[in-house]
C-alpha cells in the first residue's frame, strides 16, 4: 500500500507538468468584440476550440504510457494495489493539468477582456476543457500500457509440477 500510495502521489504531481505544457501547446481561441457585449470567433470555422481537447488527449495519453512505464520498470513485481495508484494518479494529475492550464492561461472574463483590448482587436479566449472524458486518458493508457508491459516481460508463474492437481482416493 505504501508503494501504490507513493506512485498515486507522484503521478498526481507530474499532472503540474502536463498542465504547463497544455498551456504552452494548446491552439489558442481568437475571439473579437464588436461592441455592445458582443464578442464572436475572429474565425467561426475555425476548430481551435477542439483542438485544445485534443491537445490534452495527447499529452495526456503520453504523460499516462510514460508513468506506466517507469512504475512496470521500478516494481515488476507490484500487483493490483501499484496499479489502483496509478489509475488513480493518473486522473488526479489530469484534474490538477485542467485546473491549472485554466487558471494560468488567458482571462475567464472574456467581457473585461474584450474591453480592456478594444472594439475590433483579436484577443485570445480562455483555455477551457470541454470533453471532460479526457481526464480520464492518462488513467487508460497507463492501464494499457502497464497490462503489456506485464503481459510481455513481467514474472511468469510457476509451471505445476506433473500430476500435482490429481487427487487419488
Amino acid at each position: 500500500m505504501v508503494q501504490a500510495s507513493l506512485v498515486a502521489i507522484a503521478v498526481a504531481v507530474s499532472g503540474v507538468l502536463l498542465g504547463l505544457l497544455w498551456l504552452w501547446l494548446a491552439p489558442r481561441v481568437p475571439l473579437v468584440w464588436a461592441g455592445d457585449n458582443a464578442v464572436y470567433l475572429k474565425n467561426s470555422e475555425a476548430e481551435d476550440a477542439i483542438g485544445a481537447d485534443g491537445m490534452f488527449v495527447l499529452l495526456a495519453l503520453a504523460f499516462g504510457a510514460l508513468s506506466a512505464l517507469v512504475v512496470f520498470l521500478l516494481f515488476r513485481h507490484g500487483g493490483i494495489a501499484l496499479v489502483i495508484g496509478l489509475a488513480v494518479g493518473g486522473v488526479l494529475a489530469s484534474v490538477i493539468a485542467w485546473r491549472l492550464g485554466v487558471w494560468l492561461g488567458p482571462s475567464a472574463d472574456i467581457a473585461a477582456h474584450a474591453k480592456e483590448v478594444g472594439k475590433g482587436v483579436a484577443f485570445d479566449g480562455p483555455l477551457k476543457l470541454r470533453a471532460k472524458g479526457a481526464l480520464l486518458s492518462w488513467s487508460v493508457a497507463a492501464m494499457v500500457v502497464h497490462l503489456t508491459l506485464t503481459g510481455l516481460f513481467g514474472p511468469r508463474d510457476p509451471e505445476p509440477l506433473p500430476g500435482a492437481g490429481i487427487h487419488r482416493a
